[in-house]
């Protein structure tokens, strides 16, 4: 226990700030969870609203330095792709109910392209100093 009224204030506003921390920090952890038992359940509409409020969650957090701002980035990263891998795997379920129908596939010609031929280069007549010495 500190002696110093100094020391004491500082003891004070430490547990009121950690306090205050532990809040901020609990509505992020709860926004991040109300997201994935969503995705759990199947309840893509109500999905963007609890995303979007995970988000600000998060981005209060990393405002006060309650996180940092790589950790914060990392949630969001995380949570943004189990939202589109959800939303995706429904788009695919309704996808393949409207592909009952059998198509045949379509078969295309590959024509080959043929490289044209380039022509060796003609050499560079080279004189020797020694024939142009005897020219002269």
């Amino acid at each position: 226990m500190p002696n110093i009224k100094s020391a004491k204030k500082r003891v004070l506003v430490n547990n009121k700030k950690t306090e205050q921390n532990k809040i901020i920090r609990s509505e992020m952890r709860t926004a991040i969870k109300k997201v994935d038992l969503l995705i759990k359940e199947n309840k893509l509409e109500e999905l963007n609203c609890a995303l979007s409020a995970a988000f600000k969650a998060i981005d209060v957090a990393q405002s006060k330095n309650i996180i940092h701002a790589n950790n914060a980035s990392n949630k969001k990263a995380k949570l943004a792709k189990k939202v589109f891998v959800a939303t995706k795997g429904a788009a695919e379920v309704k996808v393949e109910v409207k592909e009952e129908v059998k198509a045949e596939p379509v078969v295309e010609e590959v024509k080959e392209e043929v490289a044209p031929v380039k022509k060796p280069r003609a050499k560079k007549a080279t004189a020797k100093k020694e024939e142009v010495a005897d020219k002269e």
